[in-house]
């Protein structure tokens, strides 16, 4: 069941994606005189196709992992003398350019619209307040103290969590100083640090704790909120509502100390003390393995935490005007392409470690993760992965849009195209090149197994 889900996820993560990538590139094409001979979502047969009145084919093909708009073009057979006026190899660089650049701009423009649906819709965040600091952290050289509410990073403004981890992100493996904007009870302050070429970790990068930083949370009692099905803790008779007072006699005095007496040991039997209705009860349970992506082996029982409530006092409702809301989902997109502009220019120079890439399997777990945190966490999912499709596609590289966009930009300053030897060559590296690069990412997804 868990694969299933996970493959759904990755279907309608790359669906929407995908779907909206090429309809940029189709919907240029149509514009531009091009005739449209199929849209296809996904790769090999097509599993349900139709036509349209102008004899484009619409496809629904069995491999989703992307998708295509073929236009017809001289290059891939002969065109009737009625239709030549139609074909792409007939429009002029410029138009051609167009429609290449169609694809990548429609990633771009989602994006736009999904930080703007965010904003009109409201959102509510929990405040970047500090728990506590480690002291051999870059959070504490810079002076960061437990209580206080990081409100800006380098001049930017930051209102959640995800924005401090976007922001200092950016920041890792270089040398210089990083300053922060705080609010100390009633006072606002600035702090500043040397960040010493901090850098991420290999596996499993956690900026905000690597960074020295664990947020703030409210107390979490031991208390049993879902069991799952089939699971080790349903199988020792533990039930939701069920309060953990010790494990194996020792006092457990919140969930995160009976997270951690479960973590070590797995394949342990541990006898717990559980307040039930009133009375205690002994109930032992034998924690289950399971392989984390680092590698590292926990034990595991498939019981959740029973739901917490955040203090008003924590909580930021962001909500925008439709028109206010337009360059606040502009900054977004701008950060969200900044980010992977700079996180590719970090693993190209060695500041950040190639081992970061990820493939789709990854994708397609932190698709089903999002989809099952909420529509919020789904959306800027959505955003954040259509902006790295788009800057992808847009890189110089034959077979990308970015490669065709250079080919075209040649011709039209040549004023005639480069030969077929140069672009055969061309589409033979440009092909080496992203075959190498799917084929690292998922070596790296399978370590993470």
């Amino acid at each position: 069941m868990q694969i299933i889900q996970t493959i759904l996820a990755l279907a309608l993560t790359l669906g929407i994606l995908v779907t909206l990538h090429e309809y940029g590139h189709f919907w240029v094409a149509r514009r531009c005189g091009v005739k449209v001979l199929r849209f296809s979502v996904g790769f090999g047969k097509p599993l349900f196709s139709w036509y349209d009145r102008h004899g484009t084919e619409f496809a629904i093909a069995a491999i989703p992992l992307g998708g295509y708009v073929k236009m017809l073009d001289e290059r891939e057979g002969p065109v009737p003398d009625e239709l030549k006026d139609q074909a792409f190899t007939s429009k002029a660089p410029s138009r051609r350019i167009a429609i290449a650049a169609a694809g990548p701009a429609a990633n771009f423009i989602f994006a736009i619209f999904a930080y703007w649906l965010l904003g009109v819709v409201g959102v509510t965040h929990v405040a970047p307040i500090v728990g506590s600091v480690t002291e051999q952290g870059v959070a504490g050289t810079v002076g960061l103290r437990e209580g206080m509410e990081i409100h800006a990073i380098d001049g930017h403004r930051v209102s959640s969590w995800r924005d401090v981890n976007m922001r200092i992100l950016e920041r890792a493996g270089e040398q210089g100083t990083i300053t922060l904007g705080v609010l100390d009870g009633d006072t606002k302050g600035t702090l500043s640090g040397e960040l010493g070429g901090w850098r991420l970790s290999d596996d499993t990068p956690d900026p905000i704790g690597e960074f020295g930083i664990t947020p703030w949370r409210p107390d979490v009692p031991a208390v049993l909120g879902q069991i799952s099905p089939g699971g080790r803790a349903q199988a020792a008779g533990l039930q939701a509502g069920d309060r953990i007072l010790t494990v194996n006699d020792e006092p457990v005095a919140n969930w995160f100390e009976l997270v951690d007496f479960i973590r070590n040991a797995p394949e342990q039997t541990l006898t717990l003390a559980v307040e039930r209705a009133g009375a205690e009860q002994s109930v032992q349970v034998t924690p289950a393995e399971k392989k984390q992506d680092n590698g590292e082996t926990i034990g595991f029982v498939g019981a959740g935490v029973e739901a917490i409530s955040w203090p008003d006092n924590v909580l930021r409702e962001v909500r925008y005007g439709p028109l206010a809301a337009i360059p606040i989902a502009l900054d977004e997109t701008w950060a969200d392409t900044r980010l992977t502009l700079v996180a590719i220019k970090k693993m190209v120079t060695g500041l950040l470690s190639p081992s970061n890439l990820s493939g789709p399997i990854t994708i397609a777990r932190v698709a089903e993760a999002s989809v099952a945190s909420g529509f919020e966490d789904f959306v800027r999912f959505l955003a954040y992965l259509s902006v790295s499709l788009g800057i992808l596609n847009l890189l110089p590289v034959p077979v990308l849009d970015g490669g065709h966009i250079v080919y075209y930009t040649i011709e039209a300053i040549r004023k005639k195209p480069l030969s077929d030897g140069v672009q055969a060559l061309g589409l033979r590296i440009g092909m080496a090149m992203i075959l190498t690069l799917m084929v690292f990412a998922l070596y790296n997804d399978l370590m993470r197994l």
